[in-house]
């Protein structure tokens, strides 16, 4: 039996691709690549407020005393919804999300390996490097046909 926390992120991998493409056929329909993403953090915020309403507002107290870099995910899924929605059209899909694993699969490993942002620090080992270099590999062959 599959763990439900690789599944729930197993469909969140298959909608990075699934978002882009709308995004950016959105964003060619409209003629304004910034307005599909706006559109589309404010599908993402109403669907938030709705998870939100649903679990309670656990965690509110802690906003004003919550160190403000952390604040940046924000700015990062912004860049990466805008940078899609631009550069997909162009680029392709495929080629696009291509150059996106290969960023996770880096950025990733560093973070496990020096423990940032309050993960679980996991050394990059030999064995993790052939693994994720093996990834890569394999993100490149898809692309290559």
């Amino acid at each position: 039996m599959l763990n439900p926390y690789a599944l729930t992120m197993l469909a969140a991998g298959i909608g990075i691709p699934v978002l882009a493409a709308l995004n950016a056929a959105l964003g060619r329909h409209l003629g304004a690549p910034a307005l599909a993403a706006v559109i589309l953090f404010c599908v993402a915020l109403l669907s938030a407020l709705v998870v939100f309403a649903v679990t309670g507002p656990r965690g509110i107290q802690g906003i004003a005393t919550a160190p403000k870099h952390l604040f940046l995910a924000g700015a990062l899924i912004a860049f990466y919804v805008l940078s899609i929605t631009f550069i997909a059209p162009h680029f392709g899909v495929g080629n696009a999300v291509f150059f996106v694993l290969i960023g996770q699969l880096i950025s990733a490993a560093m973070i496990d390996q020096f423990g940032l942002f309050g993960a679980t620090q996991t050394p990059l080992t030999l064995s993790r490097g052939a693994g994720l270099a093996l990834m890569a590999a394999g993100v490149l062959l898809t692309q290559r046909g």
